[in-house]
């Protein structure tokens, strides 16, 4: 992921923001991601449904598919299963975040969410910092229960793990915070934030949700996946910007442009620093890329004729 998106800010892939289908009766949206890394050589598209009122336990929200392409002629190469990249990609940039913008000395992971997104971050976010403890809260308690119960019991996340009864014992005192929710109104707060804290905000890839205050937004040094997929899609800025709390200049820069050195991460120690992460086509073609590569060095996989 952090060489897609530094190929991304060097200029070397082409990527519009993606196309959203709403169903008519308002249910879910059928969205299509495209992007071309030209130094890479790849081409491809995600194709994702988002359903919110699915239950999880049955049927995942997200479904996807995500095929690559030959760049010189178009022919189809592989077909991943892209409910499984978006959990494993968006976890994997989270951790390029969290490893470019938090405190080098975090220890405390807060995970917002007991879902997919809430698990593959706990377990992508103990890559990047050595934690001692993970906190999770969801409004179904149970299934933070559960969620800290599997996490425990996976052999790489060395951290003390628990649920936790309300959403600001899990923020007082932790140093990273993930929220990957589908709530539509704020699930954190400025004030529940402690000094130099990094947040990773997930959840909220419309115009109409959020999970950040204004007050969180604005206090922050606000870094994105893409300026452009932000100011069209993002629903904790927007929704500020709606406030009047900040306006389109608050965007500090892409991940991306930290990467190169263009644009700086943080700033200070005492820094809030929040990264938008929407999701990007470009994430997704390289993922499905590398796991196509994989699966043809060991053998693995379906082959048919289309």
């Amino acid at each position: 992921m952090e060489r897609a998106l530094r190929e991304l800010a060097e200029g070397e892939v082409e990527m519009p923001v993606r196309l959203v289908l709403n169903t008519r009766d308002g249910t879910g949206a059928l969205a299509l991601m495209p992007a071309n890394l030209a130094r890479s050589n790849l081409l491809g598209y995600k194709a994702v449904t988002v359903f919110p009122g699915t239950d999880p336990r049955i049927e995942p929200t997200h479904q996807a598919a995500v095929a690559v392409l030959d760049p010189g002629t178009g022919r189809m190469l592989g077909l991943v299963d892209g409910t499984s990249i978006t959990e494993i990609r968006t976890a994997a940039v989270s951790a390029v975040a969290t490893r470019h913008l938090a405190r080098p000395d975090s220890t405390v992971l807060a995970v917002i969410g007991a879902g997919a997104q809430a698990a593959a971050h706990a377990e992508a976010i103990g890559r990047v910092r050595a934690l001692d403890e993970i906190r999770i809260w969801s409004r179904d308690g149970g299934r933070a229960a559960a969620l800290a119960t599997r996490l425990a019991a996976i052999p790489s996340v060395t951290a003390r793990v628990r649920a936790v009864p309300d959403a600001w014992d899990a923020l007082a005192g932790a140093d990273v915070v993930v929220t990957a929710t589908s709530s539509r109104q704020p699930v954190i707060r400025r004030e529940w934030l402690d000094v130099g804290a990094h947040v990773n905000a997930v959840g909220a890839c419309i115009p109409g949700a959020r999970e950040l205050d204004a007050a969180t937004v604005a206090g922050a040094r606000l870094i994105v996946d893409s300026r452009a997929a932000a100011l069209r899609e993002a629903g904790d800025l927007l929704l500020a910007i709606a406030d009047g709390a900040v306006d389109e200049d608050h965007i500090a820069g892409e991940l991306g442009d930290v990467l190169v050195g263009r644009v700086a991460g943080r700033t200070r120690p005492d820094e809030l620093t929040v990264f938008e992460s929407l999701g990007l086509g470009v994430e997704d073609v390289a993922a499905a890329a590398h796991v196509l590569d994989l699966a043809a060095a060991d053998g693995t996989g379906t082959v048919v004729e289309l």
